[in-house]
């Protein structure tokens, strides 16, 4: 099995961002274009940082008192990116979710329907 790259996360996530994005109006679609981005980058940055973490661990436990723990840097770096990342997603579910939302209604369209036959 073929290990995958940072550049081939970050490429497989902006794609799929923009696919899910897609179908929504052109102006909001610039709007959001360099956050799809930035949240592809932490998305690979993510991957890297697990990659490690795999390996080491979050904490490192004293050898002799196993009461004695410390965190190690990249675990508080790994918290604190993936929270920009949920940030990030949330955010733009946000505006997928108004996009969505604008569009016609069906009750919107039959109460109009009958608004337009009663006058």
């Amino acid at each position: 099995m073929k290990a995958i790259s940072k550049t081939e996360v970050f490429e497989q996530e902006l794609e799929k961002l923009i696919e899910i994005f897609k179908d929504v109006e052109e102006s909001k679609q610039k709007l959001v274009q360099g956050l799809l981005q930035e949240t592809a980058y932490l998305k690979s940055e993510l991957f890297v940082m697990h990659q490690v973490l795999d390996e080491v661990g979050m904490i490192k436990v004293h050898p002799t008192d196993k009461t004695k723990q410390k965190t190690l840097p990249i675990a508080n770096e790994y918290r604190r990116t993936a929270n920009i990342y949920a940030l990030n997603i949330k955010t733009l579910n946000g505006i997928l979710g108004k996009d969505t939302m604008e569009g016609e209604d069906p009750f919107d369209k039959w109460l109009q329907e009958k608004m337009s036959k009663d006058e």
